[in-house]
C-alpha cells in the first residue's frame, strides 16, 4: 500500500501545483530579487510598466464669475479666506503659463541652435570636400606631369642614344681623316716650318 503524501510543513501560500515558501525581504536588494523571481516564473506574462504621470495643469479660469468680491463694507469673516484661495489659484495659473511659455521659448531656441549647428557642419563638410577635390586634382595633375616627363625622357633617351650612336660613328670617321686647320694640314705645317 502507498503511504499517504505528507503535507509540506513550510509556511506560505499553497497553490494547487506547488507551494511557495514565504520569504520576507530584509533589504531592498532582496525585495527586488524576489520581484524578479516572481516575474520570471511566468515569462510570457507581460510586465506591468506604469504610464508616465501627466503634467499638472491648473483649473481653467471660470468663464463667468457670479459672485464678484468687492471692497464693500459688511463682508463676512469667511470672505477673506475665499478671496485668498481664489488669489492663490490665479497666481498658480499665471506661474504655470509663464513656465509653459519659458519652456516653449527654450524649445524654439534649441531647435534654432540645432539648425545653426547643422548649417555650420554642412558648410564645414562642403569646405573639406572642396579641399579634398582640389588636392585630388593636384595629385592627378602631378601624376600626369610625371607620366609626360617619363614619356619625354624615354623619347629623348631613345633619340639621345641614336645621337650617341651617330656621334660615335662620326668620331670613328674623324679619326681616319686628317685634321685641317685653316685649310692646312698639321703635317704640311710642320714640314714647311722646318721643325
Amino acid at each position: 500500500m502507498a503511504a499517504p503524501k505528507e503535507k509540506d510543513s513550510r509556511p506560505g501560500k499553497s497553490s494547487g501545483k506547488e507551494s511557495q515558501p514565504l520569504i520576507i525581504a530584509k533589504t531592498a536588494a532582496e525585495e527586488q530579487k524576489l520581484k524578479l523571481e516572481r516575474l520570471m516564473r511566468n515569462p510570457d506574462k507581460p510586465a506591468p510598466v506604469p504610464e508616465r504621470p501627466k503634467e499638472w495643469q491648473p483649473r481653467a479660469p471660470p468663464e463667468f464669475v457670479r459672485d464678484v468680491m468687492g471692497s464693500s463694507a459688511g463682508a463676512g469673516s469667511g470672505e477673506f479666506h475665499v478671496y485668498r484661495h481664489l488669489r492663490r489659484r490665479e497666481y498658480q495659473r499665471q506661474e504655470f503659463l509663464e513656465r509653459l511659455s519659458d519652456k516653449q521659448r527654450l524649445d524654439l531656441e534649441y531647435l534654432e541652435k540645432l539648425k545653426e549647428n547643422k548649417e555650420k557642419a554642412d558648410e564645414q563638410t562642403a569646405k573639406r570636400r572642396r579641399k579634398r577635390e582640389k588636392l585630388k586634382q593636384k595629385k592627378l595633375m602631378a601624376k600626369q606631369a610625371k607620366q609626360e616627363e617619363r614619356r619625354a625622357d624615354d623619347s629623348t633617351s631613345e633619340s639621345s642614344s641614336e645621337q650617341e650612336g651617330v656621334q660615335e660613328r662620326e668620331a670613328e670617321d674623324d679619326a681616319e681623316v686628317p685634321s685641317f686647320v685653316m685649310g692646312h694640314s698639321y703635317a704640311n705645317e710642320y714640314t714647311t716650318s722646318g721643325l
